[in-house]
């Protein structure tokens, strides 16, 4: 079969990698129909993520079909269509029993494309299936369900959860691509007076107005003024980082309000100023996270009542081979107007948004 292959800083290629076969009696080997890019594959091609070998296949999400599972998996069987999810749970240790999954100790957590081979491929072998697939609904698309394997739980979960949002607060998310637009949609769940999207995207700004935004801001234009003209002063009670850069954590910092919260979600790998001699005196709470994907049956139940704009996330689709291409067109937001691209089923032509 062929893969997505990582092979160092700034190496990487669809090429043959051996089949997968089941190694434990929990696993499930997935034939992959759709699989998505994340900006956190775009950080392990840059070095930020050095745990990642070379020679591992990359991606954590994915819809396909089971075609074949270990003795002990009881829940999916050959021919059943399952999600992927970005995070894989034994089940077992303290953390799967408290419902902190993404710290699993028993052989789980973030290890697709991360610490084994990933779900960028033909086929992936997933570790603890019971746990780490999830049987889709037939209302729910491959193209929208396979957003549902990390975007949104992480969006959901990292971001709005841990910001703890509140009917009638002001909401700021800084960074407008995926992850920060589906924050955007799934804040709305929690009735904020308003949701603020901070980009220096104008396409990213005018997405983040059609999933719920009800104001922008370019961050090269003091956003913190809008912020404070919106709320007489005070800042936001909840800001939420998307980015993953010492500059937008630090101004997250500076849009709070005290009292408030600033949940982080972005993938740093550089480190970032906090600022304490300002914050100590103000009653911040920051909050980090690797996404849980506890809330991913929740979620799965919204995305078949219609209730989560997934299919608006989509901006390019691909056939699997075109792997290098989609990574080309998804690294290159500014240029292509790229949101989310998936790769395999049907394809539909997409005119790219020429940013402003």
């Amino acid at each position: 079969m062929k893969g997505y292959v990582y092979h160092g800083p700034g190496q990487s290629a669809w090429e043959e990698v051996p089949d997968p076969d089941l190694t434990e009696a929990a696993d499930a080997i997935v034939r992959v129909d759709a699989v998505t890019i994340c900006g956190t594959d775009l950080h392990i091609l840059k070095g930020d993520v050095p745990e990642v070998r070379p020679g591992t296949v990359l991606g954590h999400e994915a819809v396909g079909e089971i075609v074949e599972v270990g003795s002990e998996v009881r829940s999916v069987r050959p021919g059943d269509r399952v999600l992927i999810s970005c995070i894989t749970a034994c089940g077992r240790c303290r953390y799967c029993r408290e419902g902190m999954y993404g710290q699993c100790r028993g052989g789980g957590g973030w290890i697709l494309g991360h610490l084994v081979d990933g779900t960028q491929a033909e086929f992936v072998r997933v570790p603890y299936a019971d746990l780490s697939v999830h049987t889709l609904p037939g209302a729910v698309t491959n193209e929208d369900a396979v957003l549902l394997a990390d975007i949104f739980p992480t969006a959901y979960e990292v971001g709005v959860l841990n910001g703890c949002v509140r009917p009638g607060d002001t909401v700021a998310v800084v960074g407008a691509g995926p992850v920060g637009l589906a924050v955007i949609a799934t804040a709305h769940l929690f009735a904020p007076e308003r949701v603020i999207a901070v980009d220096v995207a104008a396409a990213r700004l005018e997405a983040a107005r059609e999933v719920g935004a009800e104001a922008v801001a370019d961050a090269r234009e003091t956003p913190e003024q809008l912020i404070a003209d919106l709320t007489d002063g005070l800042g936001a009670d909840v800001v939420i980082e998307a980015v993953g850069v010492p500059e937008t954590f630090e101004l997250c910092t500076r849009m709070v309000r005290p009292g408030g919260r600033v949940a982080n979600v972005g993938v740093h790998g550089r480190p970032a100023t906090l600022h304490l001699e300002d914050l100590w005196i103000k009653n911040v709470t920051i909050t980090t996270g690797l996404v849980d994907t506890r809330s991913t049956p929740t979620l799965l139940r919204m995305a078949a009542a219609g209730r989560l704009p997934t299919a608006q996330l989509v901006t390019h689709t691909f056939p699997l081979e075109r792997m290098q291409e989609a990574y080309d067109v998804f690294g290159k937001p500014a240029e292509t107007g790229a949101l989310k691209v998936v790769l395999g089923g049907p394809q539909r032509e997409v005119v790219p948004v020429q940013a402003a």
